[in-house]
């Protein structure tokens, strides 16, 4: 399977995150990749715990992983959560594209993961 459609088709993710105490806090949510940037965006509630957890730990590394069949791909590498509109707003539109316009949400974040390792049988060409 292709590298990009397969981050462009629907499919939920799985984000891995490490709790202060070593055990691991793994949720569903909605990822974009960003090729050019070798980025991924989860926006969230600023609220959720994922982003207070990695908000507490900038630069924490975590995992996000997508499976179709027996096709997959996890990408690694350090979390940052913003707040800032203008990256709030990029990751919203990309939310868009690939899944559907999100609901409002004034306390919404962008989780940004600076992605340094890929595994999986979907890799770049």
């Amino acid at each position: 399977m292709e590298f990009e459609q397969f981050w462009r088709e629907r499919r939920l993710c799985m984000l891995a995150s490490p709790r202060p105490d070593g055990t691991i806090h793994q949720v569903p949510v909605g990822a974009t990749y960003d090729a050019e940037r070798h980025l991924v965006r989860v926006i969230t509630s600023g609220s959720s715990y994922k982003a207070r957890n990695l908000r507490a730990r900038p630069g924490i590394r975590v995992s996000l992983s997508q499976v179709e069949g027996r096709w997959w791909c996890t990408v690694e590498g350090p979390a940052t959560v913003s707040d800032d509109p203008e990256r709030v707003a990029e990751a919203v539109r990309r939310y868009a594209e690939r899944y559907r316009q999100p609901r409002p949400n004034p306390e919404r974040v962008v989780i940004e993961i600076e992605v340094t390792r890929l595994l999986g049988n979907v890799r770049p060409g």
